[in-house]
């Protein structure tokens, strides 16, 4: 009985893979131990003509089941900001007792066939999985001639000719071989090619088919979950200045781009940001959150989850494919911020061994930048964690229009961080780097002196945050500065500078390298 009932499992897993191109992962079912009870009745063991068929079960619905199944189960889309989304979709199917072949064509064309999992949710225990697997052979011409190797196919040419006869290679030029001989056809002067049937095992779509043992007839609510690639999303921001520049009103979208080859209708969306590793998660610290204050009803839920943060859509969503989404997550209208001025420091600083010419490489003239600094907190009008994403600062002209005055990204930032956006370069703050002495003290010393000029062509008085990167040497003492100063690291220094309206300030400091 025990080899009959294994030899009724071989040959179904047998008469599926005949017919597919897969990627299989097989599992043989268990053979259950006949009792006493079974061994009086035999004919209860041996399976019918009909049992050892599977029973083909559609999965894709017609459009008018596919909108009542996504009302009874629906879609569930997770979206990781690396190109990554996890798929789960429930639905219901009508399976016989026995085996039964289930399809299911609407998958993503960048699916991730080894992480497909089908699981029932009515009778787990008594549904079985035999077999997965991904079927890809599809439908095209160059697929359909190999198939059609060593059989008859008819073609028509430019010219208007007629070809009937049997394939022998569509390698390069179309060889037949007719009534009349071999006929060789050039492919770029075949009109229309004529197919009898469309061969067996080639599909028009990608397919996940699984053959499954149930216990009973009836119908069974499953649950499908597989991860899929070309879908990702980020967060793009939107902020308007005041007309003072001391605040901006701050909206926040995500922006979902659906690449992978399939629609989500209705589905239940969640964004995960942090950057998850494949392997094994990453530690990271976890920050109580909260909503932006004194907004409206929000459209997308913020938690702390694992090691990063998600955002749930609170309605559901339809991602098309080839399509890009946005939804508004947040809104501040009112968030403090600091306009500064930044003369960076050259485009040389240290580079890990001394550097011993006795000319400037960061001596010149250079405009200053614009930035705008501010601090995710809630006494700033913040106070959320800011997933990463591109931030476009828009001013407001004379006539009432916005217009851009900069853009940057952020990082993933955490809530009570600094945040930084470099907007641009000043047209009217210019700064003049000049060595003004350099000695060399001995091989291993040397003493540098530098004055940094800035020019003001502004109708106002502004600040200038100056940095200097002390570029020669790790071992560097600065003495002799005219005006204070902040060591921002080991090898920068931060001057303030006061410039006064059209006019101009200098600083001057001495630094002494040994190596």
């Amino acid at each position: 009985m025990r080899s009959q009932m294994l030899f009724t499992v071989l040959l179904a897993t047998l008469i599926v893979l005949s017919g597919s191109t897969a990627l299989a992962q097989i599992r043989v079912a268990p053979t259950p131990t006949p009792t006493a009870a079974v061994e009086e009745e035999p004919e209860a063991l041996t399976p019918t003509p009909e049992a050892l068929t599977p029973t083909p079960v559609a999965l894709t619905p017609t459009p008018a089941e596919a909108a009542h199944a996504a009302a009874a189960t629906g879609v569930e889309v997770t979206v990781y900001n690396q190109n990554l989304g996890l798929i789960k979709e429930v639905r219901t199917l009508e399976l016989e007792q026995g085996i039964n072949e289930v399809r299911f064509s609407a998958v993503a064309a960048a699916i991730d066939a080894t992480s497909v999992h089908f699981q029932s949710l009515t009778a787990p225990d008594d549904t079985l999985v035999l077999e997965q697997n991904y079927a890809y052979d599809l439908v095209g011409s160059a697929r359909l001639l190999s198939k059609y190797i060593d059989r008859e196919i008819t073609l028509i040419t430019e010219q208007g000719q007629t070809y009937t006869g049997t394939l022998l290679s569509a390698a390069d030029d179309i060889i037949l071989a007719t009534a009349d001989g071999i006929k060789i056809v050039r492919t770029d002067k075949v009109l229309e090619y004529g197919f009898p049937t469309l061969p067996e095992g080639l599909i028009t779509r990608p397919t996940l088919i699984w053959l499954l043992q149930a216990a009973a007839a009836g119908p069974q609510d499953v649950r499908v979950t597989y991860l899929t690639n070309d879908i990702n999303w980020q967060a793009d921001y939107v902020a308007v200045l005041a007309p003072d520049d001391s605040a901006v009103a701050l909206t926040g979208w995500v922006t979902v781009d659906n690449r992978s080859g399939a629609s989500y209708a209705d589905a239940r969306l969640k964004l995960v940001a942090g950057d998850i590793h494949r392997a094994a998660p990453l530690e990271r610290k976890v920050y109580q959150t909260e909503m932006l204050g004194g907004a409206a009803a929000p459209q997308v839920q913020e938690r702390a989850f694992f090691e990063y943060h998600l955002y749930e859509v609170q309605r559901p969503v339809t991602l098309a494919d080839q399509q890009t989404k946005q939804i508004e997550f947040a809104a501040a209208p009112q968030v403090a911020v600091q306009k500064v001025f930044v003369l960076p420091g050259g485009g040389y600083p240290w580079g890990g061994g001394p550097y011993t010419d006795p000319a400037d490489p960061n001596a010149g003239t250079v405009n200053a930048q614009v930035q705008l600094r501010l601090v995710n907190d809630e006494p700033s009008g913040l106070g959320m964690p800011l997933p990463q994403g591109r931030v476009r600062v828009y001013k407001a002209d004379v006539d009432g229009g916005a217009e851009l005055v900069g853009e940057d990204s952020i990082e993933h930032t955490a809530r009570d961080e600094k945040v930084s956006l470099v907007l641009g370069s000043a047209f009217d703050v210019v700064g003049e780097r000049v060595q003004t002495e350099y000695r060399q003290v001995d091989k291993r010393a040397a003493s540098e002196t530098i004055q940094v000029t800035v020019r003001n062509h502004k109708d106002e008085d502004i600040e200038v945050h100056v940095l200097e990167h002390l570029y020669r040497a790790l071992d560097a003492t600065v003495r002799d500065a005219s005006a204070p100063f902040t060591q921002v690291d080991a090898q920068t220094i931060e001057f303030v500078v006061a410039v006064p309206a059209d006019g101009e300030a200098a600083i001057t400091y001495t630094v002494d390298y040994r190596w």
